[in-house]
């Protein structure tokens, strides 16, 4: 008599696996337009991310940073904090990903209100342990007297303490 018994294993990569955390951080550059650019001429910034899997190719978490507007023609820049969450879509382990940020924006420096509701839609591309995307971002400022800020640019992010619950 002949026994056979078979058995099969799945592995899975801990940044597209179901229940896998970890933070990113990262570097981004970007151009401001609408009115804003009469008054700044670049934008440079860093960004922190807590990113947890709830599925296979679904991403959330919360986000944060700081990019600082370098002020042209005699204005002053100022500086932009958003606190938000982050969704993201991975297609596949590896390849293409669309997200958006979404939160509020508080804003430093001189003149200028104190912030306002933000969303940030971006494409990019990922591996297991970078991130590259092409984003834009609005901030929906209510202040009558200054302009929402738009601000178009490419970052990149380093996955770091990836772990797998």
């Amino acid at each position: 008599m002949t026994v056979c018994i078979s058995t099969y294993s799945f592995a899975q990569k801990a940044e597209m696996g179901r229940n896998a955390s970890w933070f990113k951080i990262g570097l981004e550059a970007s151009a401001p337009v609408g009115a804003i650019s009469n008054y700044t001429s670049f934008a440079a910034g860093a960004t922190l991310s807590g990113q947890y899997m709830a599925t296979r190719n679904f991403g959330i978490g919360l986000t944060s940073g700081y990019t600082q507007f370098f002020g042209k023609n005699g204005a002053d820049g100022f500086g932009n904090i958003p606190v938000g969450l982050m969704l993201r879509y991975y297609s596949q382990p590896a390849g293409f990903f669309a997200g958006v940020d979404a939160g509020y924006s508080f804003l430093t420096g001189d003149n200028t209100p104190t912030g306002g509701v933000y969303v940030k839609p971006q494409l990019g591309y990922h591996n297991y342990s970078w991130n590259f995307y092409a984003f834009y971002n609005q901030v929906f400022v209510s202040d009558a007297n200054f302009e929402d800020i738009q601000n178009i640019g490419i970052g990149a992010s380093y996955n770091l303490g990836r772990r797998k619950k």
